[in-house]
């Protein structure tokens, strides 16, 4: 090529930059931000501030104590109530209540004696929840899988880091192994459901000890992060912001390869056991095996895109991410489950509906699903492309519409930017709601007789406003003006038109 070409062809590529720029700044798009070097700056004092604040949130230190304590003995009681009433709640008569003793009775025949004959801490429960956790952390060390980078950490001086993403590898791997020991009767999947009351018990406990044993060694030996000096709100928040044992992040871990997995699993062992007590499998129990099996493998296809989440950003790990990914997440989302399967035997019969009554259900469901997958993979991509880490995949589902490839954004004084294409231009939380739907549809494919399957989606409805909440009153302190303009151009929250 000669020197003139040469300078022809460096003045075409220069002149096309150019014009990319300028069309890139005009249309908003990414590529401006790529164009010009990307994210480096960021308005370092606003970020100390906000990441080192503490807002006393949940009730403080009573609330949290509160929780800590009431919530295991919630699940306990529907488990109870699912049981052995037919999934409807109970409670002490009047005249049990005004009487001490009478109280005293009730509470430990109804409850206290469930768990202590039904739920003990067996060698076999024990054993199928807690190797489940070994195999999962041994897949997170050696499974294969493309390595990522989350977003940058204000307190570790704007560093990312990587995160190891072979959760789809894990859960494949999982999957096969868990039918071969199925087949051929090492470990008959039924047994799972057979044994639902031993295994809570353990996810209850361990759901405590690892929140305990993270708390004190993070205190003793590691570095405590945003810590109020309040024992049970820190303990309850956490004290860690990033723990790793090597190469495993835990707090990513604990949030992808447990809970879910094991809601799944206890959706397959209620599948199987209804499978072998009549021969056929009804359609109300085959939804919730699909639901769970779309969750779980929504969040291993897609687990690159974690990283950049506000739990593994922000929250530090305490009881409130550990207790619920452990225990609470896998043996409170389940009640469905657990209610059409307690139905089939205590009736004689399984619960059926009405065939156009089924097929919205299920259109519910999946029509949530689609924009919750989408949605979520919409931001996370886009955050990733701002980080320079975003890694194309061929995982299977790839949905339309997962990647804006010119989105539309509002650059904000402090650095970041705020997405307002895709379903982000409809509403701010779409993913949000796209959750309740899904949420919804679990509690109406049991239809009306009990509120336990629809304790989920209203516990979850109350977490998700008080989410939105902490995550508004954060961004209009970190972004000012821009959150003004923001709230402005996207205006609803969860429904277009609605809220």
């Amino acid at each position: 090529m000669s020197a003139l070409d040469t300078s022809s062809l460096s003045a075409t590529i220069m002149q096309q930059q150019h014009q990319d720029k300028s069309n890139a700044k005009r249309n908003g798009s990414i590529a401006s931000h790529l164009a010009n070097g990307g994210q480096k700056q960021y308005n370092k004092a606003v970020d100390d501030k906000i990441d080192s604040s503490v807002h006393m949130e949940f009730g403080g230190p009573v609330g949290t104590l509160a929780m800590m304590i009431f919530f295991p003995v919630l699940m306990f009681y529907f488990w109870i109530c699912l049981e052995f009433h037919n999934g409807h709640m109970i409670y002490p008569s009047l005249e049990t209540v005004t009487s001490l003793p009478a109280l005293k009775e009730w509470v430990y025949v109804e409850l206290i004696k469930r768990v202590i004959d039904h739920a003990p801490l067996t060698t076999y429960g024990s054993t199928i929840y807690l190797g489940f956790i070994a195999w999962s952390i041994f897949c997170a060390y050696v499974m294969p899988g493309p390595r990522t980078k989350g977003l940058p950490v204000p307190s570790l001086g704007y560093q990312q880091l990587e995160y190891h993403c072979n959760g789809l590898s894990s859960w494949y791997v999982t999957l096969a192994l868990s039918a071969v020991l199925h087949i051929t009767g090492v470990f008959p999947l039924q047994d799972i459901v057979d044994n639902f009351g031993p295994i809570l018990s353990c996810a209850v406990l361990s759901g405590y000890a690892v929140t305990l044993i993270t708390y004190f060694w993070t205190v003793l030996f590691g570095t405590p992060h945003r810590m109020s000096g309040k024992f049970f709100y820190d303990l309850f928040m956490g004290a860690p912001l990033n723990p790793r044992i090597g190469k495993l992040d835990l707090k990513m871990w604990a949030e992808i390869r447990v809970p879910w997995v094991i809601l799944f699993y206890i959706s397959l062992s209620a599948v199987i056991k209804q499978y072998e007590m009549t021969g056929h499998v009804t359609a109300a129990q085959a939804f919730m095996l699909m639901a769970h099996f779309l969750y779980v493998n929504a969040c291993s296809k897609g687990e690159e895109c974690i990283p950049t989440t506000w739990d593994i950003f922000y929250e530090k790990w305490g009881f409130m991410l550990i207790f619920w990914n452990l225990a609470g997440v896998p043996f409170t989302y389940c009640h469905a489950t657990i209610y059409l399967l307690n139905w089939q035997q205590n009736h004689g019969y399984p619960m059926t509906h009405h065939t156009g009554y089924t097929i919205f259900v299920y259109t519910l469901c999946l029509v949530g699903y689609y924009i919750w997958d989408t949605g979520n993979s919409q931001k996370n991509r886009f955050r990733m492309e701002l980080a320079g880490t975003y890694i194309p995949r061929r995982t299977f589902p790839q949905l339309p519409w997962g990647h804006i490839k010119n989105p539309k954004y509002i650059k904000t004084e402090h650095g970041a930017y705020l997405l307002t294409s895709g379903w982000w231009g409809i509403a701010r939380k779409i993913h949000y709601t796209a959750d309740l739907m899904m949420a919804l549809s679990w509690g109406l494919i049991c239809g009306f007789d009990s509120f336990i399957p629809y304790f989920y989606v209203c516990f979850f409805l109350v977490v998700l406003v008080h989410r939105v909440t902490r995550d508004m009153e954060r961004c209009a302190k970190k972004y000012g003006k821009d959150w003004e303009r923001y709230c402005k151009e996207v205006p609803w929250i969860f429904i277009p038109f609605v809220y």
